[in-house]
C-alpha cells in the first residue's frame, strides 16, 4: 500500500511542473522606468505580472523582443518583437495574427506607476519548443502605444525600460 501511494505522489508531481523567474526592469533612452516582471510557469500556463514606476501617464507598450541583450542605451540591442512564427504584427488573438511578443498596451496613472497581467498557453519557460520558449529574449516598454496596424512593431516609440529573461 504504501508503494502505491509514493507512487501516486510521484505520478502527481510530474503532471505539476512549475517554474518562476524574476527580473529586474531597467531604465533605457534616459528614463527612469524601472521596476520587475515575475513569470510563473503551471500546468502548460504562463503568467506574467509586471510593476513599473518612473512613466508618464497614459498608455504605454510592453512586447517581448528577440534577444536578452539589453546592453545598448536605447534597448535597440534587444532586437525586434519576438515572432517566431513569422506572423504580422498585431493585437493578440487577432485572427490577422500576431507576434508571440504582441503583449499590449497598459495604463500608467499619475502616480507613474504601471502594472502588467498577462497569461497564455503559447509560451513556455525553458522548453524545447522554440515557437514557446521565452528564455533568452527580453521584456521591453515602450514610452509610446502599440498601435497594432504598424508593422513590424505597433509604432510604439522609444524603448524605456528592459529586462532580459534569464535563469
Amino acid at each position: 500500500m504504501k508503494k502505491f501511494f509514493l507512487f501516486m505522489l510521484i505520478i502527481s508531481t510530474i503532471g505539476c511542473q512549475r517554474s518562476q523567474l524574476e527580473i529586474g526592469l531597467n531604465p533605457k533612452s534616459e528614463s527612469n522606468a524601472t521596476g520587475f516582471a515575475l513569470f510563473d510557469e503551471h500546468n502548460g500556463l504562463v503568467r506574467l505580472s509586471v510593476t513599473i514606476r518612473g512613466l508618464s501617464a497614459g498608455t504605454h507598450a510592453i512586447h517581448l523582443h528577440e534577444k536578452a541583450d539589453c546592453s545598448s542605451d536605447d534597448g535597440g540591442s534587444t532586437g525586434g518583437h519576438w515572432n517566431p512564427t513569422f506572423a504580422p504584427h498585431g493585437k493578440w488573438g487577432s485572427e490577422e495574427g500576431y507576434h508571440k511578443g504582441d503583449i499590449g498596451n497598459f495604463e500608467v496613472g499619475a502616480d507613474g506607476i504601471g502594472r502588467v497581467f498577462f497569461e497564455t498557453d503559447e509560451w513556455c519557460i525553458g522548453c524545447d519548443d522554440d515557437t514557446k520558449n521565452i528564455l533568452g529574449k527580453a521584456i521591453i516598454v515602450h514610452q509610446g502605444v502599440d498601435d497594432f496596424k504598424s508593422q513590424p512593431s505597433g509604432a510604439a516609440g522609444a524603448r524605456i525600460s528592459c529586462a532580459g529573461i534569464l535563469e
